[in-house]
């Protein structure tokens, strides 16, 4: 090899590193956060001047006053429920004993709770990133009594705040309706 092609190389190599290091990121992000303001500072979910969390990942509910969402398939590797860092499904084929035993204390609590009739299968089980903000329209629904026994409202109230929480399909067509758990459990909250 020649010095000139060796000089050439590393020219190029310094040109490309430059504007797929910093140039290309810079002018991505600032496209993002020009046509998409919110969804480019992360779809955080504002009430009153605070942050609640991010309309976009999963937050633990527990409290029987709130709408509970999906198992996070994060918790099993030693950390928070919905870590983003740990984001990914549990990898439990419908063989594996462990998806049986995760799937029936999921059933049990829910049961417990006071939650009767079919489980929602998206109560039980988590998503494929362990992250899911949203749960169908049935969780919901399937919640709603223990929700509003817990909060002393009518069964009228909680279907109210459901359906003005409903999201449709995707496209119109895609998935099943759906709720954001975090916008409606801070609705409930709105609401007394």
């Amino acid at each position: 090899m020649k010095l000139a092609e060796i000089k050439r190389a590393v020219v190029i190599l310094v040109i490309f590193l430059v504007l797929l290091t910093g140039v290309y990121p810079a002018v991505v992000t600032l496209v993002g956060k020009i046509a998409f303001p919110g969804k480019a500072g992360g779809s955080l979910v504002e009430r009153n001047g605070a942050v609640y969390g991010s309309s976009l990942i999963g937050q633990p509910f527990s409290d029987p006053k709130y709408f509970w969402p999906r198992p996070s398939a994060t918790a099993p590797a030693g950390r928070m429920p919905y870590d983003p860092m740990a984001s990914g499904g549990s990898n439990l084929g419908p063989t594996n004993p462990a998806l049986l035993d995760e799937t029936g204390a999921a059933a049990r609590q829910l049961r417990d709770s006071g939650v009767s009739g079919p489980l929602p299968i998206d109560l039980v089980t988590s998503s494929a990133s362990g992250l899911d903000p949203d749960i169908t329209v049935e969780a919901a629904e399937a919640q709603a009594a223990r929700v509003g026994q817990a909060r002393h409202m009518s069964a009228a109230q909680v279907e109210q705040l459901i359906n003005a929480h409903k999201q449709g399909r995707t496209f119109g067509f895609l998935g099943r309706e759906r709720v954001n758990v975090l916008e409606l459990n801070l609705a409930l909250d709105a609401a007394g």
